[in-house]
This record gives structure tokens, sequence and C-alpha cells, in this order.
């Protein structure tokens, strides 16, 4: 039986292949404000799964992963043929099914974007008091665990620890901060070996018979700011290897934020296209040319 769609997402579709497995296929769509554009950003999708799979690799140690397979012939050796779904090599993974965690678990190493905002407001991120004087683009004392809602409809909202606690549990809370800290501090010295500053990151968390697994997308473009060392100005929006230019360029546009969006120039597509593929192949020292799929 082909795997059965049960959701098309901002950037991805979730098949259902069984009771204990999924296929996530990483799409080459992209999304600024929670509205997703006509426009495709080619290589988009292949960036994504090869920068997720280059970071379970490197993070097995840390915590388990949910991860069965990016290995297209090994894909289809367990769910047969895939070519309805259109050309999904080097885009799809075969995951083990988790419950999820309710949480996006960011974890901040800099000062930037809506945490940035919320500490001009009141000092503080997430509801933690942060020192004085801190400007964009700042690096804050230590790297924290900021989690916030999961909407359904609308967009997520920051939370403090305390409010995560009360739809996780404080246990569950303090776990799930522990390993996204390691797990970001891994990424951002691995950025750093690349000439890269990993400002913030958002993992997905699950359940697996009862152990918490990493699942979803990992430090990629879409879910983390990166940043080049050597351009950060604090005080100032840094240039960046995500998709922040383009949100930026969305800003600047005489649009609501509502659908549908403004048409991404050719420009803009080409230039986020081109980061993400520097993205991956700086933090990971490999060629996407090398990774599943069409060139």
């Amino acid at each position: 039986m082909p795997p059965t769609l049960l959701r098309s997402g901002k950037v991805r579709d979730l098949y259902a292949t069984g009771a204990d497995t999924l296929l996530m296929v990483a799409s080459v769509r992209v999304s600024a404000f929670d509205v997703v554009f006509a426009e495709p950003i080619p290589e988009k999708g292949r960036v994504l799964t090869a920068m997720s799979a280059f970071w379970y690799e490197e993070t097995r140690d840390i915590v388990e992963n949910s991860l069965v397979s990016t290995d297209p012939a090994e894909i289809e050796g367990v769910l047969g043929d895939l070519s309805a779904l259109g050309d999904v090599a080097g885009r799809a993974m075969l995951v083990h099914r988790a419950e999820m965690l309710p949480l996006e678990c960011i974890v901040r190493g800099y000062l930037a974007g809506q945490a940035f905002e919320e500490y001009e407001r009141s000092g503080t991120v997430h509801g933690q008091p942060m020192p004085p004087g801190l400007r964009l683009a700042d690096r804050l004392p230590e790297p924290v665990f900021t989690p916030s809602t999961k909407a359904e409809v609308g967009h997520d909202l920051n939370i403090d620890l305390a409010a995560a606690a009360e739809i996780v549990g404080e246990r569950t809370v303090t776990e799930a901060g522990e390993v996204c800290l390691a797990l970001y501090r891994r990424a951002a010295a691995r950025a750093a070996d690349a000439g890269l500053i990993l400002a913030d990151t958002k993992f997905e968390l699950g359940r697996i018979r009862g152990r918490l697994v990493l699942c979803d997308e990992v430090v990629t473009p879409d879910s983390s700011r990166l940043w080049p060392a050597d351009a950060v100005v604090p005080g100032t929006t840094p240039p960046a290897f995500d998709k922040q230019p383009l949100r930026d360029w969305a800003s600047a546009q005489d649009w609501d934020r509502t659908p549908p969006p403004p048409p991404l120039p050719r420009e803009v597509v080409e230039a986020t296209s081109a980061r993400y593929i520097a993205a991956y192949e700086r933090v990971t020292g490999r060629s996407l040319a090398d990774w599943y799929g069409p060139a």
C-alpha cells in the first residue's frame, strides 16, 4: 500500500507508512510570518534533509533520534515504489513514529528576533531576566532554553519555563532543556569551526517507548539563525545564512502578512537557495552534489 498523506504543512509533507513509521518529505516551499510563498526555493528540500541527517549522526551520543533512513533505495525497499509522490530522493526521511512534545524547544545564544523585541520591552527573554545594556546580536551570558507553544492555528507563543511545565510537566521541561542545551552547544561549536555563529535554533522532541528522542529537522537554515562570525556588528542586523533576509525583504513590502503574499523576485529566490546550500556545505564540510537526488 502506498504512503497515505496525513498532512501537508508549510515546509513538509507527512505520510503514514505503517503502525510504527512515517515518511517526511521536505518540500521546496518557503514561508515567512506563517504564510507560504508561491515561488519554490531550488534545492531547499535536499538541504533540509541532508543537514538534518548530518546532525542526527553528530548528536547520537547526546540523545537518540527518530531517523530510520534517508537512503532512497532503503526507503523504497521498505515502502515500495514511491514514484506517485514525485521525485522525493534526497528530500525524504523514513522515521519512527513518536509522541511529540507540544512545545517548540528553542535555544538562544544571541539576542535576536522576538527575544530582542521582548528584551527591549522588559529586559527579559521568555520571562528570564537578562543583564542591562544588551544590543541586537549581542551574545547572551549563557545559552538559554526558551520554549514556545505549538499553535494549531495562528502563531506560536513564547512562554516561560513555568508555563511550559504546566503543559508537559516540570520533569519533562527539565529533561528537554538539558538535552536541547547540549545539542545547541555541540552545533554552535561546529558552526564556529566553520566561521559561523549559531545565534539560535529550534528543536523538536518526542517520546518513543517513553524515551525522549530528537525528531524532525535539526539545525537547518529554516529552524536556525546562522550568521557569518566576521560580519556581526552588535546593534545591527547581521547578514545571515538562513531565511532571515527573505523575511526582511517581505517586511519591507506593502503587505499585511496575510495570504496571498507578494511574489518573490527571482533574485530573492536565487539568493535564498544559494544561502541554504552554503550553510549546509560550510557547516558539514560536505558537498550537496554528493547528497541523494538530482543536483
